[in-house]
């Protein structure tokens, strides 16, 4: 992988090169915003590749776990294979809110489970924690920018920095801050049972994902639902 990093290095800043060309240059400007609204093409891919690493952190800690357990490991195959299956029938069973689309909540039925038996295949006992580590590090840098991105967006847009009592704001936050105490467990904590704590922190702070995701459907925020 070593050998590779340059060439992805490169390939990577090309083509940021060419995506910040394209969101400030090639981009229309909007009539309503103006100018600050060119900050989603930062803000919203930020959010959505937090929300990926936090996802695979979480299916990476729990494999930690039960892993070493054969019949845990065994449960939760089947746990993984169970929801998916219950979110295939519940996308067309029950009444999902508008703008979301039971095709779409299918598939990603499939990919929870897709993803979870990839990361076992891939990924041995001790890997996996590396995977974990990992992810959560990259998620953090990744939930920071959009943190960072958001009030700058919102000033001009909202005429406030940060709304107290947004829900999506605020569980953002946490869903941060709680990865940073992962962090930092991994970083100062010398107890051998260290990755079994902040496994199961991590799980805990995953929990937290869907709420800042599905918030803008159950709860009244600044920010539109569609």
């Amino acid at each position: 992988m070593k050998r590779f990093f340059p060439i992805l290095a490169i390939l990577t800043a090309v083509l940021l090169t060419y995506a910040l060309y394209q969101g400030l240059i090639v981009a229309p400007t909007d009539l309503m915003q103006g100018d600050v609204y060119r900050i989603i093409y930062y803000h919203v891919p930020s959010a959505w590749t937090a929300f990926l690493l936090f996802f695979l952190n979480f299916v990476a800690s729990i494999q930690c776990l039960v892993r070493p357990r054969p019949r845990a490991d065994r449960i939760a195959n089947a746990i993984a294979i169970g929801i998916a299956i219950l979110i295939c029938v519940a996308a067309y069973v029950v009444k999902l809110p508008e703008g979301m689309e039971p095709s779409a909540i299918a598939t990603t039925g499939i990919l929870i489970a897709a993803f979870y038996f990839a990361v076992r295949k891939l990924f041995s006992v001790d890997r996996v924690d590396v995977l974990a580590l990992v992810t959560a590090e990259v998620g953090v840098v990744f939930c920071t920018v959009v943190l960072v991105t958001g009030p700058l967006w919102a000033r001009p847009v909202w005429g406030i920095w940060w709304a107290p009592g947004d829900i999506r704001l605020t569980s953002t936050l946490v869903l941060w801050l709680i990865y940073v105490s992962y962090l930092m467990l991994r970083k100062f904590s010398s107890s051998g049972n260290t990755p079994t704590i902040a496994a199961a922190l991590a799980v805990f702070g995953a929990l937290d994902v869907p709420l800042v995701y599905f918030s803008i459907w159950f709860f009244r925020t600044q920010h539109p639902s569609l």
